[in-house]
């Protein structure tokens, strides 16, 4: 009996299709090996003979990043035995078929994300060898194992959280909430390279890439990155903020369906900035990279929301005796909404206790550790006032729980308090329901019932750890006894005559009531009423006065009035912001006594709707008629409209087209075909934009079968 040949290897097969589907990363194709940490990957070796498990000697030899070693985490070194030894790289089983090896490799669960290139060496003896080239695989983080810090325990939420590719963006005013359809498309084929693409662009990899890598096991660290890297203030992140009115250099935010076309654009001009983003766009792009790499994640939004520069929890605004809101100079403002994301971990940097849901807002807003990023921040802590726990608490605290403080001003100084309302701020925080296109109110995850007992405490607690305890004293001595100008002898309300609609006027009612009154307890009361509209930006800030009008009203006590108000169409024709919101604000003096009341009315104005209607069913590679239809029931026409449609599975890209003038009750119907090409649940999105409205949008969820095996 001659001698044993020396082992060769003579081809290797990842078995990507199979190991992706094992993974839950099939969506992001077959071709590659996609897989997630702390959960083993199978790989075939074809060699020359069988293998013989006591004489021939092999190692694999797994490595990312630019420097890979062994300290770093970054290269993992592990012989062909079956002792794994916990959570390590490790060999967790193989089988020899004939000239087949059949091996189980595990990944650590702490493993760092990233590209990987995988090796064989084969010992020859007297210390000689032969390594090949495995071939290369993707690692990400694997909610579903019970020992990474992600993970998340319920299939349903996983789905949502993970898998899902397409959601719902909540804007608009407390009172007028809107559903914004948006594609995360966190699937597409090349966004998971723009992930990596985004991480290998920040400050701190260009600063340390060894470093970087090292500390990509850490999903904290992971998200704080990627909260920096998606806006641009700092670097080459991915989108530039543009709060103005002005996008001429790129595209309204309001334009964007989802977060493929800005990601592609990003990635195609080399890392450049793309024009433009605000909040909900920031928060969308990171929910569809998060995702992407595995972090269970949701996008939230908050309604009447405290940007708190100074951190004292107060937000002052102002106004004159005509009832003008006035600018200020000072940063701090209360945004009709602001939009962030929630990303599910274990916070091991914390104390029990704080796991789960984190905020991360890639608005950038303020800095921290002196990137504009913020968080993670946990919602436990936030809700329990311990703005002490890291990262970013305090502000996020401050955007839920602040006061606002109304000022009337005259000469440039304020000179009394109109209201001080503590529980105008953090209105309706709300995310997508889970399995459902329903929305979810979430605000009792971030405080408690507005003027309970444990409201209250938590808000002391918060404040003596933000401001210090004699000046949050002071502060709830100035809380408890701001009630007094509540004691009127008026009470005041705007209301709406009817659903206000763009393009129409706009019809209120003053609804005036006489309350009991100690200085004045008998006898009618002469009021003025000054009236003011002025066109509402989404940060909280106004424009010149659109209208204005006064009301004089005689009530004697008990008496109940109703004052009609017309806000004409001219009025506010061209002088709105895309987000369509007019502000009503009244203040009315009482004559002979010197006391002011103030009224506000807030007012969304409905876009015209359009429709979207498909063909019964949907089949993979069958063609799936749309027909979406537009009517103007507008007093005046929508010039230049533009429609785009998008989604995930159903369309390669977008899909736009130029549909010209809409003339006033004229109604325009496109049909056209798509080709799906995933099957499961999908979301068609369309956006028809015209000079006049930015925004008409409407989505359809569609099912999509798989294809029939003829």
């Amino acid at each position: 009996m001659g001698p044993v040949a020396a082992l060769e290897l003579r081809s290797v097969d990842l078995h990507s299709p199979r190991n992706n589907r094992g993974h839950h990363t099939q969506e992001m194709g077959l071709k590659r090996l996609i897989v997630r940490r702390g959960q083993p990957f199978v790989l075939q070796l074809h060699c020359n003979r069988p293998f013989h498990p006591g004489t021939d000697r092999v190692t694999f030899v797994a490595e990312t990043g630019p420097a890979p070693k062994e300290h770093l985490g970054t290269r993992a070194t592990f012989s062909l035995t079956k002792t794994r030894g916990g959570n390590v790289w490790s060999v967790s089983d193989f089988t020899i078929d004939s000239n087949s090896l059949f091996v189980s490799l595990f990944t650590p669960a702490n493993a760092v994300i990233g590209y990987y290139t995988l090796k064989l060496e084969i010992s020859q003896g007297q210390g000689h060898g032969v390594t090949h080239l495995l071939g290369t695989f993707i690692l990400l983080f694997n909610p579903w194992s019970s020992e990474d810090d992600v993970y998340l325990p319920s299939e349903i939420l996983l789905q949502e959280y993970i898998m899902m590719d397409y959601g719902f963006v909540y804007k608009g005013h407390e009172r007028f909430i809107t559903a914004w359809p948006w594609n995360y498309g966190q699937f597409e084929e090349d966004v998971i390279d723009i992930c990596f693409e985004i991480l290998n662009k920040s400050l701190y990899f260009l600063e340390n890439p060894s470093k970087d890598y090292s500390q990509r096991n850490d999903v904290v660290y992971v998200c704080r990155v990627v909260s920096a890297m998606i806006n641009s203030n700092d670097d080459n992140g991915v989108l530039q903020g543009n709060w103005g009115e002005d996008y001429s250099l790129g595209v309204s935010p309001l334009v964007w369906n989802g977060s493929v076309a800005i990601l592609r654009q990003w990635a195609a001009r080399g890392g450049q900035p793309v024009k433009y983003g605000q909040c909900w766009v920031f928060a969308a792009v990171m929910c569809t990279v998060m995702r992407c790499l595995g972090v269970p994640t949701r996008v939230v939004s908050n309604f009447r929301s405290a940007h708190n520069v100074d951190g004292n929890l107060t937000i002052d605004t102002y106004y004159d005796r005509n009832a003008e809101m006035l600018s200020t100079r000072k940063q701090d403002k209360i945004w009709n909404f602001h939009v962030w994301n929630e990303c599910w971990m274990i916070r091991k940097d914390l104390p029990p206790g704080y796991n789960g849901w984190q905020v991360l807002d890639p608005t950038p807003q303020q800095t921290s550790s002196g990137l504009f990023c913020c968080g993670p921040a946990s919602v436990k802590a936030i809700k329990e006032g311990e703005v002490h726990l890291a990262y970013d608490t305090p502000f996020v605290y401050a955007e839920v729980n602040a006061d606002e403080v109304v000022w009337l001003l005259e000469d440039g100084h304020a000179q009394e308090i109109l209201a001080h309302n503590s529980s105008s701020i953090g209105k309706e925080i709300s995310t997508k329901m889970v399995g459902s296109d329903q929305r979810q109110n979430i605000t009792s995850f971030y405080k408690y019932p507005e003027g309970s007992p444990e409201e209250r405490s938590v808000f002391i607690k918060a404040s003596r750890k933000m401001l210090g305890s004699r000046k949050a004293l002071s502060r709830l001595l100035d809380l408890l006894g701001s009630g007094g100008f509540r004691n009127q002898p008026m009470q005041l309300q705007l209301h709406l005559a009817r659903m206000p609609e763009w393009g129409q006027d706009v019809q209120l009612k003053l609804h005036a009531h006489r309350m009991p009154d100690r200085a004045h307890p008998q006898g009618p009361i002469r009021l003025e009423v000054r009236f003011c509209a002025q066109a509402l930006m989404h940060n909280g800030s106004t424009r010149e006065p659109l209208w204005r009008q006064i009301a004089h009203l005689n009530l004697d006590f008990g008496e109940e009035v109703q004052w009609p108000l017309l806000l004409p169409y001219d009025n506010y024709r061209n002088k709105l912001t895309d987000e369509k919101l007019i502000r009503v604000s009244g203040i009315a003096e009482v004559e002979g006594m010197r006391r002011f009341l103030l009224v506000l009315k807030d007012i969304s104005l409905e876009p015209p709707h359009l429709s979207i209607e498909v063909s019964e069913r949907a089949e993979v590679g069958k063609a799936l008629s749309v027909y979406i239809t537009l009517t103007n029931t507008r007093m005046v026409a929508l010039s230049h409209c533009t429609m785009e449609l998008e989604g995930s599975g159903l369309i390669h890209g977008q899909i736009a087209n130029d549909l010209g003038t809409l003339a006033a009750g004229h109604t325009i119907q496109i049909h056209l075909d798509l080709y799906p090409f995933k099957a499961g649940r999908r979301q068609l999105q369309v956006l028809i934009s015209s000079n006049e409205v930015k925004e008409i949008k409407g989505y359809k969820a569609i099912f999509v079968a798989a294809a029939r095996v003829s």
